[in-house]
């Protein structure tokens, strides 16, 4: 993933299991209540996040500062609005409702017609 300079990626994970769309991302050191955003646009999650520098003197560090940010497209037809978050050890959990598609038992034949 490319990102603009100055913005960092967010490494993330997704799946979907039991008519849920669930999408993991690593987020250590901020505090996703205070310190991120997430929206649902016309199909499409963004997760924003921001971390600040602390005003400590550091010889060498290789941690990211700044603004971190990722978007993924929902499957079809996800309930974005119904979409729940939840955080635990750095890693925040968004989960959206995805209905299943019913299937119809049975063959269903197509007639052809003459023109």
């Amino acid at each position: 993933m490319r990102t603009a300079p100055g913005l960092h990626g967010i490494r993330v994970e997704e799946h979907l299991a039991d008519g849920m769309y669930v999408l993991r991302a690593e987020l250590p050191g901020i505090d996703p209540s205070k310190d991120a955003e997430i929206t649902v646009t016309e199909g499409v999650l963004t997760l924003r996040a921001e971390r600040a520098e602390e005003a400590t003197q550091k010889h060498h560090t290789e941690f990211r500062y700044g603004t971190f940010a990722r978007a993924v497209r929902l499957p079809a037809g996800a309930k974005g609005d119904e979409a729940t978050a939840d955080c635990k050890d750095g890693v925040l959990t968004i989960t959206v409702p995805v209905p299943v598609p019913e299937t119809k038992a049975g063959i269903r034949t197509i007639p052809v017609r003459h023109v």
